[in-house]
This record gives structure tokens, sequence and C-alpha cells, in this order.
């Protein structure tokens, strides 16, 4: 019988006008479908207007939040890992970002997630740093690996194609490689001991 396909979600996690994410997250998530057995879905938070103001703890949120977890949740739940497209802000990550990551909780939880950052002369690796810490607090495995544009916006053509692609594309099956290893050792755990905290 064929192994179900590992389902990926490759989050694009800037807002900003003019952004680089959606060229860079395309460009990741073309290796990704050439890579064996991942079902891919990009996310781009810029579609899904999640508010900014969250409500107290415990408590239903309002109609226009409903709606954006309506679209966003159910994408987040069914994913088996993430990739997580980011640039770097003021040495940290994007709010719009964080907002998404703190509107979940278990749809994180004993998964992966890897990282594709861009940036100036540190190509997002700060940014990155950080997003490890909060997503061990949100109990989901960090990849070693990631993929890094330093530079970004030489680095793709005006049709949006990686300039030099061999050494993206060899660190992207890297990452690929990784995320696809502990998506299925975590999912075939999760499956045989429900994850509790």
């Amino acid at each position: 019988m064929p192994e179900e396909p590992i389902r990926l979600a490759v989050i694009v996690g800037s807002v900003r006008e003019g952004r680089l994410g959606p060229i860079v997250a395309e460009w990741f998530a073309g290796r990704a479908h050439r890579h064996e057995n991942l079902d891919v879905d990009v996310v781009d938070l810029a579609e899904i207007p999640l508010p900014m103001v969250l409500p107290r703890f415990g408590a239903a949120p309002a109609e226009e939040a409903a709606r954006a977890l309506g679209a966003l949740t159910p994408r987040l739940a069914r994913a088996d890992a993430f990739a997580i497209v980011t640039p770097e802000y003021n040495h940290s990550f994007p709010a719009s970002l964080k907002n998404a990551i703190d509107w979940h909780d278990r749809q994180w939880h004993a998964k992966p997630v890897g990282f594709v950052s861009y940036g100036g002369i540190s190509g997002g690796l700060r940014a990155v740093e950080q997003l490890r810490l909060v997503f061990a607090e949100l109990h989901a495995v960090t990849v070693r690996d990631t993929v890094s544009f330093h530079g970004a916006w030489k680095h793709f053509d005006d049709e949006g194609a990686p300039i030099s692609p061999q050494s993206c594309d060899g660190a992207a099956k890297i990452l690929l490689d990784q995320l696809t290893w502990w998506a299925r050792t975590l999912r075939e755990g999760r499956a045989a001991h429900p994850y509790t905290t």
C-alpha cells in the first residue's frame, strides 16, 4: 500500500506591500512539489485577515476572527510539517507571523518546522533564531538546516526564478529531506501515542 503523502504547509509570513515573500515561497513550493511524496499547501497570511487583538483567554473569538480562523486553522491542523518563509524586520520576524502563531496552539504540537528566510546581510537568520524559541514553547520540533537568502532581492530575476539556482536548490533539498524525515517520524509517533501536554 502506498504511503500517505506528507502534508507540508508553506507559510508566507510577511504581509508588507512590495514583499518578496510570495516569490520566495513560490520557488520553495516548486522545489517541494518535485520532492517525493509531499502534498504542498501555500498559506499566504496576507490573504487571511486575522485581527491583531486576541480574545480573552478561553473566550470565543469575535465573528471577524472566527471567519479568518475558519480559513486558516484547518489548514494548520491538517499539516504534518511547516516551512516558514520569513523576512527579517529589525532583527526579528514580522508581527503578522507572530499573530498567526499566537492564534493557534495544538495545531503546532509535535510537528516539524523548517525555515526559509531572506533579508539583508544576515539573510533573515536572526529572525529564524527567535522563531526557534517561539516554536519550542509550542511543542514543535525545528529542523537544523535552513534556506537563507542574503541580499535577497539580488537572488531572483524578473520572472521570480533564482539567478543561481544550484546552491539554493541544494539547500532546499536538504531542508525538505529533514522535514520529511521528521514529519513521517512524528506522525507515526502521534498515531501510536497521542501527544499530550
